[in-house]
């Protein structure tokens, strides 16, 4: 019999070891590496302050409320990281420290100045940074979160403050630092209440054993559940320090809840109540956090103001009764309000559409599994003040009109085709359709720059002042259909210069130019701007039949702006782990693919579309002298609504429609060219003067003949061709030179051909 029960012990025995052993392995292996699945967080580009910069007070204000900063009084003294104040156009910051990944940059307060809408000083109000140019923390636009979705910060032990963790074990385990995982008095405690209850009502769990439940076991109140729990939490003890239990803890244990959004770990809790890093937590808000872990939703301080109070005041005995602070430290503390700030905006998506890109581009190189569990850090280019100026162009323009108008609009960087901004319908926080993205529908006469290009690339038989035949046409399909263009105006016109046939849109005339050059040409020159090819090809295309969305036009439109140079549009800079390794760099791409002399002449025209033709209307919202480069679209029965232009440093296109392609009653230049006016007049833009490439000469034109004249005849135009093409016969002044003194002789210059038009209409 005592060799029986000498088995059955040394079975128990080994069976009691191999479980210890599994979980053992078990924690483990969870807790190497990354234990916990991290959402990745989409920046937007850091705002960068310097003398010199272009900015509103107003727009200052509204991206650091976008960052999540909170304002003080005016004059009184910013404590903590992300608060400012503000007095007219005078700004004090607190700014926070951030790791950009390629930079890690402290808390510093600056001093900035603002008048007239311009910084004209940015002081360091800190010693040990005296840099000129200010790098801002950036607004944090979105994130991709786990299917649980848990959301965290990681924080290590030195990132918080030592009172933290010191609260956290006076509160929740005093013995954390004598036991091996498990307190067998508090357990026996427990079971002796259980058992007078006759129910699991009570635990004596310690941190480890808290740590353990909530890493990988379910909530259930059962004895199967806490006997694992007690191996796991021995397991961990085993293989892991007291401070590393701590951490870990620290970053585990559940804070709240934002809509879908679970709040876990303290260096998310210290921002999402207090605005701030756990660095610089105070004692009365550590108090409050280390006191919600009893019950996050009975102590939600937002919810239930008081029962929040009277716990943290127990939290903040306990420290005192601890020798933790002292107990004048306390009654302060107690008499402090619990100074939670407004629900930030950092749970949220404030630019849905805009995220919507980024996802798509990520998913092109990565998992969505690994998105949503890695924990990267996603740098892009995603302006919040170019964001808000063309929100703010949709809300003025829908002002008293018709709500079932959906609008899709891309902005874009000149000089890297970087996109700045995306809205892809009114509503813009909902992240429905993506009319920018996914909005294919007929452009209308935006295509018709393409027509004019190919011509201009041919100079021996094409100029801006070649002569164009805008008389009826029927033309005839590869179906065997007749098709017959019409102008907008239904007039018809016998001849017309090619600047003006592209100024006022005019249908025939184009459609004309097109047939001549042939529809394959005109297929080649659209590719090579960055439209995908069509097929088959239809005269109707010279039109703009062919289906495009807002960002293939932004694309296209932008090797226009940029001298023919093709660049990939982009809305990612660069991707980092959370350990601060850079994962990839997104660098710029550049292809020549169209000739630089035809595309200065197409700028030019597509200048006094804008001065002389179907944009004049632009005038509204932007000076003529910012010489804005664009071009109105409408199709038929007015379904659709276009406008695309750029000026020296952006370029916008928008989109006007319904979504169920009824007329909208908008033609380019009443619908998305004011739109476009709007977003620009609220946006610091350069004036487009682009500088012409080698292969232009400049002709003096008399612009009655279209011939060579005197640079001193009135009227007399200067025009700009490719080399070679300017015409040879000369015409004499048709009007007599008026004599005048030698200086006045010298003062007398041919205009330019966009400054007569400038004067003419």
């Amino acid at each position: 019999m005592k060799k029986i029960l000498l088995l059955l012990l040394l079975a128990g025995a080994a069976l009691l070891f191999g479980y210890a052993q599994h979980f053992n392995l078990m924690v483990a292996e969870k807790f190497q590496g990354r234990p916990w699945e991290l959402p990745a967080r989409v920046y937007a580009r850091p705002l960068e302050i310097y003398q010199g910069l272009a900015i509103a007070p107003e727009m200052l204000e509204k991206e650091l409320k976008l960052m999540g900063y909170q304002k003080s009084g005016t004059g009184q003294a910013l404590s903590n990281p992300g608060s400012y104040s503000r007095r007219g156009g005078v700004f004090h910051l607190f700014c926070r420290p951030f790791d950009f990944g390629d930079e890690e940059l402290p808390g510093r307060r600056i001093r900035v100045t603002i008048t007239n809408d311009w910084v004209t000083e940015v002081r360091p109000q800190d010693s040990f940074f005296d840099k000129d140019l200010m790098r801002l923390d950036p607004v944090l636009m979105g994130n991709f979160y786990p299917s649980s979705m848990e959301d965290r910060v990681l924080v290590s032990l030195e990132q918080t403050p030592d009172l933290l963790g010191k609260t956290i074990v006076a509160v929740e385990d005093r013995n954390f630092y004598a036991h091996y995982g498990v307190d067998f008095k508090g357990i026996f405690r427990a079971i002796l209440v259980n058992l007078k209850n006759r129910q699991f009502s009570q635990g004596a769990s310690t941190l480890t054993q808290q740590l353990a439940k909530n890493f990988f076991l379910s909530r259930e109140k059962k004895l199967i559940r806490k006997i694992k729990e007690t191996f796991m939490a021995s397991a961990l003890e085993r293989n892991f320090s007291k401070d590393e239990i701590l951490e870990a803890y620290m970053n585990e244990v559940y804070l709240g809840q934002d809509g879908k959004r679970a709040i876990h770990g303290f260096g998310l809790a210290a921002n999402f109540y207090f605005g701030k890093a756990p660095a610089s937590l105070e004692i009365h808000e550590i108090a409050l956090l280390v006191g919600m872990l009893k019950g996050p939703s009975a102590y939600n301080p937002r919810a239930h103001p008081d029962k929040a109070l009277l716990r943290r005041n127990t939290v903040l005995a306990v420290m005192k009764d601890q020798e933790l602070i002292s107990e004048s430290a306390m009654e302060k503390a107690s008499r402090t309000p619990l100074g939670v700030v407004a629900k930030p905006l950092q749970g949220h998506n404030p630019f849905p559409f805009y995220l919507d890109l980024v996802k798509r581009e990520l998913l092109k190189e990565y998992r969505e599994k690994d998105l949503k569990t890695m924990g990267l850090r996603i740098f892009t280019a995603l302006d919040p003040q170019v964001q808000l100026a063309a929100e703010n162009g949709v809300a003025g323009f829908m002002e008293g009109r018709n709500s079932s108008l959906e609008f899709g609009i891309v902005v874009s960087a000149v000089s890297t085709n970087e996109i700045q901004a995306m809205v892809g319908g009114r509503n813009f926080r909902y992240q429905g359709f993506n009319r920018a993205l996914d909005a294919r529908r007929p452009i209308g006469s935006l295509v018709k720059p393409a027509v004019f290009l190919t011509a201009l690339d041919r100079p021996d038989q094409y100029t801006m002042i070649s002569k164009l035949s805008d008389r009826s046409l029927r033309v005839t399909n590869p179906d065997g259909s007749i098709w017959q263009p019409q102008n907008y105006d239904k007039k018809s016109r016998n001849s017309v210069p090619l600047w003006k046939a592209l100024a006022n849109s005019l249908n025939i005339a184009t459609v004309r130019l097109g047939m001549d050059l042939g529809l394959a040409s005109v297929a080649t020159t659209l590719e090579k701007m960055g439209f995908a090819p069509e097929k088959p090809l239809l005269p109707s295309m010279l039109l703009g039949s062919l289906e495009k969305t807002p960002v293939e036009v932004a694309q296209a439109y932008h090797t226009l702006a940029s001298g023919g140079f093709y660049t990939p549009a982009r809305a990612i800079r660069a991707i980092y782990t959370p350990e601060r390794e850079t994962l990839q760099r997104y660098p710029l791409k550049i292809e020549q693919r169209l000739p630089p002399g035809p595309v200065f002449l197409t700028t030019k025209m597509l200048q006094t579309v804008v001065t002389a033709g179907t944009g004049r209307k632009l005038e509204k919202w932007l000076p003529r002298d910012l010489a804005i480069a664009g071009k109105t679209g409408t199709t038929n029965d007015l379904r659709d609504s276009w406008f695309a232009g750029f000026s020296a440093n952006r370029l916008a296109v928008v989109w006007i429609g319904r979504d169920d392609n009824q007329p909208t009653g908008l033609t380019g230049s009443t619908g998305a060219l004011q739109v476009f006016g709007r977003l620009m007049a609220d946006l610091s833009n350069t004036a487009l003067d682009p500088a012409a490439p080698d292969s232009i000469e400049w002709g003096v034109i008399d612009p009655e003949t279209g011939r060579l004249t005197d640079a001193n005849c009135p009227g007399a135009l200067a025009v700009p061709f490719i080399t070679g093409s300017k015409p040879d016969d000369f015409a004499p002044c048709q009007k007599p030179i008026k004599k005048e003194s030698n200086a006045d002789q010298k003062k007398q210059k041919p205009k330019y051909l966009i400054d007569w038009l400038k004067e003419v209409f």
